[in-house]
């Protein structure tokens, strides 16, 4: 017996990836035990807050993974961010579940992170819709509800007037939806990676039966297994550590421009991955969380306490700067009373560079320190690209 006690967060204890995942947790002597995600209660009346399950006081479990379905999101993240809390180890955060739960927000990350997504657009005025619909391309277009799984919610529309109808239509009961280009060279496939920790542990492309686009396991499509490109590992790793998850699964579509990212799946289902590949996922997730149990996730601005005055904070090397140029030792950052963290640039990501790395113009330096130390570094903000202009009939105009 290893002493690691677990709590897997699921609705459906039956299924095959739970069944799975507890099959491989007893094989490695992990004391696994299952429990419906509703049936917690947060208890903040205390000076200790808690969970009960059932009445009873939860405050013997070292980690946690929770298996949140769409229906009960925001509760589920309400237990998980309990657990967080009492310090429980999980390897996914609430935080990271509700970044791949909504698609818009999901989409605005990546892309933000310059991680390629299908060019997508999220109108709500009917005025609006044949503009964004051109935006991506024209028809046919790909309409989504925010939130959805296993391909509910995805309509292929093969022209204006259907993609006009299908989005008046959704948003009359209420439903938010992002309109996205179709990708016509994936012919219906996609890649489905499975990111564990800090590499892509399984992979397999997935392809669509007969007419139907979707190429989802749930929708009848087929599963091979893959495998994947540098470029295709390195999108499924920066996509799933962008949005904060450890485990997760990464689908992309194969376009003539790369890899695209479609959706990060915080809860993949295993019984596909597994079949195709022959590759024991559970095992790896199991393994992952045992190693790492003693490391929960800290949010470093509450844990500052009573360091006033200290923060991260990203600080960009701009050609001609102070410290372009020079060695970490000779920039004077240390004596500022900044630390360096990580450096990223084009080639890759640092992790505590050593005194004699050479900074140069396009580093981007994630560092600890004094924030007063730090924004004096900022450069000015770059002004964006173009400018906005208001339509003739703009009321701001």
């Amino acid at each position: 017996m290893n002493g690691v006690k677990l709590a897997i967060l699921t609705r459906a204890p039956r299924s095959y990836s739970t069944q799975r995942l507890r099959a491989a947790a007893m094989d490695r002597g992990v004391d696994i035990t299952l429990y419906d995600t509703l049936r917690f209660a947060i208890d903040l009346s205390r000076d200790d807050p808690n969970v009960t399950y059932r009445g009873r006081d939860i405050d013997d479990v070292d980690a946690i993974l929770p298996r949140i379905g769409a229906s009960i999101t925001f509760y589920g993240m309400a237990v998980v961010r309990q657990f967080q809390a009492m310090d429980v180890y999980t390897p996914n955060t609430a935080d990271g579940i509700a970044n791949s739960r909504d698609k818009l927000r999901s989409m605005q990350i990546l892309s933000r992170h310059e991680i390629e997504v299908p060019s997508t657009t999220f109108v709500r005025e009917r005025s609006d819709i044949r503009s964004a619909i051109a935006r991506v391309g024209g028809a046919p277009v790909i309409i989504k509800t925010l939130e959805g799984t296993q391909g509910i919610g995805v309509i292929l529309a093969p022209d204006l007037r259907v993609a006009e109808a299908v989005i008046e239509t959704l948003q009359s009961t209420n439903q938010n939806v992002l309109i996205q280009r179709f990708v016509s060279e994936s012919r219906g496939r996609d890649i489905r990676a499975i990111v564990v920790g800090d590499r892509v542990v399984a992979s397999m492309r997935r392809s669509a039966s007969g007419d139907e686009f979707r190429s989802n396991v749930h929708r009848g499509g087929t599963t091979e297994a893959v495998h994947l490109d540098p470029e295709t590992s390195e999108v499924a790793l920066r996509a799933a550590q962008t949005l904060g998850l450890t485990v997760c699964g990464v689908d992309m579509l194969e376009s003539n421009d790369g890899p695209l990212v479609m959706e990060v799946n915080s809860s993949p289902g295993l019984q596909g991955i597994e079949e195709a590949t022959g590759l024991d996922v559970a095992g790896t997730i199991i393994d992952h969380i045992v190693s790492n149990v003693n490391f929960p996730d800290l949010d470093v601005r509450q844990r500052l306490g009573e360091a006033t005055g200290y923060g991260v904070a990203e600080i960009h090397v701009d050609r001609g700067a102070a410290i372009d140029g020079v060695t970490l030792a000779e920039s004077g950052l240390r004596d500022s009373d900044i630390t360096v963290l990580v450096i990223e640039n084009d080639f890759g990501v640092v992790p505590n560079p050593s005194s004699e790395w050479v900074l140069n113009a396009g580093d981007r330096l994630l560092c600890f320190g004094r924030l007063d130390e730090m924004r004096s570094l900022a450069p000015a903000r770059r002004a964006r690209r173009g400018r906005i202009r208001p339509l003739p009939d703009d009321p701001l105009r």
